[in-house]
């Protein structure tokens, strides 16, 4: 395509049939975790435990993404969205016919990986396959165990359909008894009633067996459907049909209007459970079309939300199942990797001493995350240290970090704590956390109002010897210790004067009233973040017009920002080359000549979750490099307050750049997209050596550790 005008060209860069749909490329992401379940490169229980992660995203993606377009439909929106330009209608049509095609995979997954279970000597069997005896155990069971627990709820004139809580599994069983009233029958076959499988019981029940080196398991729903009998005495069961309901999660905060943000965002808790239904899964070909017809009226799906599974409902129950069997089939999980002591810090070395020498810089899951939860240990531990002060987005159960900040203000430091309320699924957590630190005397502050707080920064305030000392933490991850074993992520501990400035006034502009402040070396979105990274791709493509060697490497979870996009494609287009690694959504397309075909996308999906957000720009040599809490989203750049940090030690900066060397070289967890928007492996020469990144960084980390020792 010939581009004639910059006029034209900035004109012609917005084309639909250069973009990816958010949705549809989320999706692709989506798919790319269910190739791990089929990769024989991992382990079995791994690949079971992809499932898992595959229904677990696919349930978030239904409650918030489906959902949000059946609103927009429901309230007569049809404009186009402004990448590849399709209708909310026309995105619902293209999302139900993948997920039909996806969700059909899963459960040819499964059940091609069940078989290589029973290799193992574990097995899952049905009602039909066991014995007396187990069936004996089993009904015991039942009557002990189960029974007490169900609620039967007919359904009649006198009796409505219940609202069903969302994700929960149920049975609709169809019940006859002599000459029914037709007032009395919903369907034309009979009565109906419903049970909820209960989700305080454990999905499946093992089985005793004669052999130690075999595990018998059964599902709890098809225990309850087979005794079902037992809660309807006087009736005959016809049919039980097992169907699980997702519902619209997403919360509508009104946040100008709210005395209480807080107590705002409990009461929209309580609703979450109940909203519309926008899928309804029904157990494959054992359902009554009779149920299924009642149950489509009843929630107001139509035919393209219902989906009939070949196998279980709900396979997050493999995270559970893994867990039951890691401890005593260890070969069939990964080998254990052992989070490495930082390079920057010695064992035992003071945090704070290392700081005021140099920058610290780690990098999770390879090396440990303890020295971030040290260095909130030590401050709150520290005489010297007057102040902490710290954004929560995401913490762990029992965090370590929670009880350091509130053992700091129990002993009387200064502390302020912005917990982020509307991390979406972690609401409930949050408010939890709120009202605890806030007994302990922390100064506890939500935010911002209409922004999330998504920003990763800690600022810790020592006077020591008459001076004042500022300690910076910043990362691209949650303070979260259990989630920072999973995720990639990495973090600079400082105490360069210039950015304890900016952290004092981010935190000032955060709790109080105040102008934006001008930053020294931080860039803080809304907005400037965004300003600032097209400042820096204008000054790249200008380096390169004089120099010929422009290069950009950006590496994030997702890239969305259609401003952004157009800058790549602009870069592209005066020789600049851009390599991309992106792991979930991205809508820029690669490869196009005359718009992006200089620029090179790749996802890696592998046993951590890539959460590392890395910015370089080669700048004739100066080679620039920022860490960053935030992707390039829409709703990043102007809806949550985020930060982007510099790295300044040129030793640092040899670091990140050995790191993206080995992503770059991954042929055995990347795929490329192509021109067309679909991705695929990375092709691997014979000759080529075999490059995992995630474990050669491992590796590296463990090499490291070795020549220290």
């Amino acid at each position: 395509m010939e581009l004639l005008s910059a006029n034209n060209k900035v004109e012609g860069l917005g084309n639909p049939e250069y973009y990816n749909n958010r949705e549809l490329s989320w999706l692709a992401f989506n798919e790319r975790v269910l190739e791990e379940a089929m990769d024989t490169y991992n382990p079995l229980l791994e690949s079971l435990k992809f499932l898992a992660i595959f229904s677990s995203n696919l349930d978030e993606f239904f409650m918030v993404r489906v959902a949000g377009l059946k609103d927009q439909v429901k309230a007569g929106f049809n404009k186009p969205e402004n990448k590849a330009g399709l209708t909310p209608k026309k995105q619902l049509s293209k999302i139900a016919e993948k997920n039909h095609s996806l969700v059909s995979i899963q459960s040819e997954t499964y059940n091609t990986l069940i078989p290589l279970l029973e290799e193992e000597g574990i097995s899952f069997i049905s009602m039909d396959q066991a014995t007396k005896e187990q069936r004996a155990f089993l009904e015991n069971h039942f009557d002990e165990q189960i029974f007490p627990v169900l609620t039967p709820m007919a359904v009649d004139a006198y009796r409505p359909f219940p609202m069903l809580l969302n994700k929960t599994l149920n049975l609709a069983i169809v019940l006859e008894q002599g000459e029914a009233k037709d007032e009395e029958m919903v369907l034309p076959t009979g009565k109906l009633a419903l049970v909820q499988v209960p989700s305080v019981l454990d999905r499946f029940i093992e089985l005793p067996t004669q052999s130690e080196h075999k595990r018998l398991f059964i599902f709890l729903e098809d225990v309850i459907s087979f005794y079902i009998h037992k809660l309807f005495t006087g009736f005959t069961v016809k049919s039980v049909t097992q169907f699980r309901i997702t519902r619209n999660a997403d919360m509508t905060i009104h946040e100008e209007g709210a005395r209480d943000l807080l107590r705002e965002i409990e009461k929209e808790l309580r609703k979450r459970k109940w909203g519309a239904a926008v899928r309804l899964e029904v157990k494959g070909e054992q359902y009554d079309h009779h149920v299924l017809n009642y149950l489509k009226k009843e929630l107001e799906v139509h035919n393209k939300d219902v989906y009939s599974i070949n196998a279980p409902l709900d396979l997050t129950f493999l995270f559970s199942f893994y867990k039951t069997l890691s401890m005593t089939h260890d070969h069939l999980i990964y080998e254990a990797l052992i989070p490495q002591p930082p390079r920057d810090l010695y064992y035992n070395e003071n945090i704070f001493e290392k700081a005021l020498e140099r920058d610290i810089l780690l990098h999770h899951p390879y090396e440990s995350f303890e020295p971030v939860v040290d260095f909130v240990n030590d401050a709150a531990d520290d005489d010297d240290v007057l102040a902490i002060k710290q954004t929560l987005y995401r913490v762990s159960g029992g965090s370590p970090i929670i009880k350091a900040l509130k053992r700091a203000a129990e002993k009387g430091k200064q502390v302020t704590v912005l917990v982020e309320l509307k991390a979406r699924f972690d609401e409930e957590n949050n408010v939890q956390w709120a009202k605890e630190l806030e007994k302990a005397g922390c100064h506890v502050i939500y935010g911002m109002t209409y922004l999330k707080t998504h920003s990763k920064i800690t600022l810790v305030v020592r006077k020591k010897n008459h001076r004042i000392e500022r300690f910076v933490h910043l990362g691209t991850g949650n303070y979260n210790d259990a989630t920072a074993k999973m995720y990639t992520d990495a973090g600079l501990i400082t105490s360069n004067h210039r950015i304890g400035i900016d952290a004092t006034n981010f935190f000032n502009y955060l709790s109080g009233y105040t102008e934006k402040p001008n930053y020294n070396h931080l860039s803080v979105a809304p907005f400037d973040i965004r300003k600032d990274f097209i400042h820096l791709i204008e000054e790249e493509i200008r380096y390169h017009h004089q120099f010929k060697n422009g290069h950009i490497i950006a590496k994030m979870n997702s890239l969305t920002d259609k401003v952004l996009i157009m800058k790549f494609y602009e870069a592209s287009n005066a020789g600049v080359k851009v390599d991309l690694i992106v792991r979930g959504t991205c809508c820029l397309r690669p490869g196009i000549k005359g718009v992006s075909e200089n620029i090179t996308v790749r996802s890696i999906v592998g046993r951590f979750l890539e959460h590392t957000r890395i910015y370089y720009f080669h700048h004739n040599g100066e080679k620039k490099f920022f860490l960053s809490s935030a992707d390039l989203m829409t709703r990043n750049m102007e809806k949550r307050v985020e930060i982007m940090f510099p790295i300044f030690s040129g030793y640092l900066k040899q670091r990140i750049t050995q790191w993206m060397q080995i992503m770059m070289s991954d042929n055995v967890k990347a795929r490329e997209q192509s021109s067309d928007g679909t991705y695929h492996y990375v092709k691997r020469a014979e000759d080529e050596p075999i490059v995992d990144s995630q474990q050669t960084l491992f590796q590296l980390a463990y090499s490291v550790g070795e020549d220290e020792e």
